[in-house]
Formats: C-alpha cells, sequence, structure tokens
C-alpha cells in the first residue's frame, strides 16, 4: 500500500499566500521511494523557492508514531536552541488537502551520514567530528527545559521507564506470530534491572545515524536532526542508547546494519558515552539498561512490518533474520558480553 498522491492544484490552494510565491505554478516532487511505511516526504516548489512536506505513512508500525502535530510542537519548541532541526513553517490537520495532516519545513542542506560517505567524510577526523556532533545533539536536546519551551503535556515522564515493557509487549501481542529470540529473558531482565530515571528531558525517540543531516563543509556541527514524529517528553539515556546500541565497535556483529561503511576513524561505543557524560554530567552507570530497551522496543517495531507480511503471505522488507540479530544483540547488553 503506498500513500495517496497530491493534488497540486489543492494544495496550492491551501498554501495560497501562506508562502512566497502566491499565484505561481506550484511544483510537486517525490523524495525516494513510495513504500508507504515510511513518513512521506516531497519537495514542494514554487516561484523559485523550495520546501519539504511531510506527512505520515499509509501503515503505522507503532501507535503515536508519525504524528505531525507531535512533530510540529517539538520542532516550533526547539527554535533558537542549540539543536540543529529544520525549521518548521506550516502545519496542516485538515486531512480534506492531501489525505492526512502535513507540515511544512524549510530546506536543509545537507545529507544523511549513512552507506559510503563522500568527502569531507572520508577521512578519519572527520568522522570523528561527526560522530561527536551527533553525541552533542541528544546531550544539548535532553538538557533543554521543556517546561519553558511550552512542551508540558508532550508526553508522561512520570513512571516513563516503568511503562516501557509492558507497553512494548503490549504491541508485540497485537500482531503475534512466533515468539522473538530472548524475548522472556530481554522482559524479565529489563524488569528486574530497571534503574532510577535520568532526569526528564525532550527525547527523539529513534536516533540514530539515518534520523541526522550531516553538514556538507561543517564537520563539527550536524546541519540538522530530523524525523520527530516520535518525540516525547521522558529518560534522555534512552536516546543515547538507542544511539549506542545500534554503533558496532570493530570486529562486532551489528545490532542491525552498518549504518556507515566506509569506517576509518569513527570512536568507539565508551567514547561516545564519555563525551556525553562530560557534557551532561548525567549517571551512565546503568548506560547497559537503556541500549538492550532500546534494542527490545525496536525489534517489536520491526516486527510489526515482518509479522503484516507472514499473515498476508507477501514478501516482507524487513527481514526476520534481522529481528532476531536485534535481540540478540539487546540480550548481549543484558548479559554484559557487550560494553
Amino acid at each position: 500500500m503506498t500513500e495517496p498522491s497530491i493534488d497540486p492544484a489543492v494544495l496550492a490552494a491551501w498554501i495560497a499566500d501562506r508562502l512566497p510565491g502566491a499565484g505561481e505554478p506550484l511544483e510537486i516532487e517525490r523524495m525516494g521511494l513510495a513504500t508507504g511505511i515510511g513518513n512521506a516526504l516531497f519537495w514542494v516548489r514554487r516561484a523559485g523557492q523550495t520546501w519539504v512536506l511531510r506527512r505520515p505513512p499509509a501503515v503505522i508500525n507503532a501507535p503515536g508514531a508519525s504524528d505531525m502535530v507531535r512533530e510540529w510542537r517539538i520542532l516550533t519548541a526547539l527554535e533558537d536552541s542549540p539543536v540543529p532541526h529544520p525549521r518548521p513553517l506550516l502545519l496542516c490537520e485538515d486531512t480534506a488537502v492531501i489525505g492526512a495532516s502535513f507540515l511544512m519545513m524549510g530546506r536543509v542542506d545537507g545529507y544523511t551520514p549513512t552507506g559510503v560517505l563522500p568527502a569531507p567524510y572520508d577521512t578519519a577526523a572527520a568522522q570523528r567530528d561527526l560522530a561527536f556532533a551527533m553525541i552533542d545533539a541528544i546531550a544539548d536536546l535532553g538538557s533543554l527545559d521543556w517546561q519553558a519551551r511550552g512542551l508540558d503535556g508532550l508526553g508522561r515522564p512520570e513512571g516513563f521507564l516503568e511503562r516501557q515493557v509492558a507497553r512494548w509487549l503490549k504491541q508485540l501481542e497485537r500482531y503475534r506470530v512466533r515468539e522473538l529470540p530472548e524475548e522472556t529473558f530481554l522482559a524479565d531482565w529489563l524488569e528486574r534491572n530497571r534503574p532510577e530515571m535520568s532526569p526528564a528531558g525532550i527525547i527523539h525517540g529513534d536516533y540514530s545515524p539515518f534520523n541526522v543531516m550531516a553538514s556538507p563543509t561543517e564537520t563539527t556541527r550536524l546541519a540538522a536532526v530530523i524525523d520527530w514524529d516520535t518525540g516525547t517528553i521522558g529518560d534522555p539515556l534512552l536516546d543515547l542508547g538507542h544511539l549506542l546500541a545500534r554503533w558496532s565497535d570493530p570486529g562486532e556483529e551489528p545490532a542491525l546494519s552498518i549504518d556507515i561503511e566506509n569506517r576509518v576513524g569513527l570512536p568507539r561505543r565508551a567514547e561516545l558515552a564519555a563525551r556525553y557524560g562530560e557534557r551532561t554530567g548525567r549517571d551512565l552507570s546503568a548506560l547497559a539498561y537503556y541500549e538492550a530497551l532500546a534494542l527490545f522496543k525496536l525489534a517489536v517495531i520491526l516486527e510489526g512490518s515482518y509479522a503484516r507480511s507472514v499473515t498476508r503471505g507477501t514478501p516482507s522488507r524487513i527481514p526476520k533474520e534481522m529481528i532476531d540479530r536485534c535481540m540478540r544483540s539487546a540480550a548481549m547488553f543484558a548479559r554484559g558480553e557487550r560494553t
């Protein structure tokens, strides 16, 4: 299933004079492949201006994901903060316009740093800069005064960690087709070893190289952190755990896939954790818990896509082996076999 097409005339009528170039022709171009699963992105062009339109997919894997209003709230709250982000321009909650709520953002000059990185990120020094810039962004994010920035009610920080295991097990039961590897062990370990929650802050919810944009010229800063639709108020260490759990050290089997292929100078997980600790002052003694929880949560979400393919008898875009590897890696963090 793919998302419906956008009628340029209808969109142009809604935008009207909300953006520059009223009355000029509007051009719309789909970014990437229309899978119907990930959030859909479109270039929107008019009168020499280029913007980005973002709308939910036809299929939503997790409750609360692809929430355009939530993403809008976070993006507007981040204005004048040290966290790099796309500039929010417009929010439309009228689903009659393009068939779903959507938001429009300013264009960001940058690219997602995955696969084979081009210059200047093909050197050891630049890759270290990029990795530390990713850490600095979530360190600064979790340190913002979210209440002063108007984000009361965005999430429920009280009991955030206590709810996690039950929430993701409940979701797994919605599309259960099999027992996941290490599922019972991990659910039990996460409940028994839950630490006291770190001070609440804004969390991205899906932080990895796939959701940042590298600057094409300045290696020491990100151009933007993107895809904020799963953001909430909770324990910021879960963002750190999500990034580090997917970050394979030399010689390790990656938890999912190798995000950056031409690795020549990327820091090890321990170096990245130390950078975060120095910048935030947060206690990282229970970091393995957050790494295990992040992979457990991610595996459950990915299992939703696999389960739908099983029930429909169609090929899965998410290999079962990838989900199994994710769960085994989570168990390795829990058992102290990976640090």
